[in-house]
């Protein structure tokens, strides 16, 4: 099951593990609740900062990657 959502971000924290770059982001849904997902630095804009709204996608309810909203 695939969809998207919209979202804020709340936090952004670079991670590296073994040399390979990640992203732990955390966003709020519209619903009021927060969910954080681990995802690799191609699936999160460049330069991306809380306080940004974003379209969340996801995949069986878990996040896949972050995108801006088009303009």
């Amino acid at each position: 099951m695939l969809g998207a959502v919209e979202a804020m971000v709340i936090e952004v924290r670079p991670y590296d593990v073994h040399g390979v770059p990640y992203v732990d982001v955390t966003v709020a849904l519209r619903d009021r609740s927060t969910q954080t997902a681990r995802l690799g630095r191609e699936s999160v804009p460049p330069e991306l900062e809380a306080g940004e709204p974003v379209i969340v996608r996801t995949a069986v309810n878990m996040i896949v990657a972050i995108e801006r909203p088009p303009d």
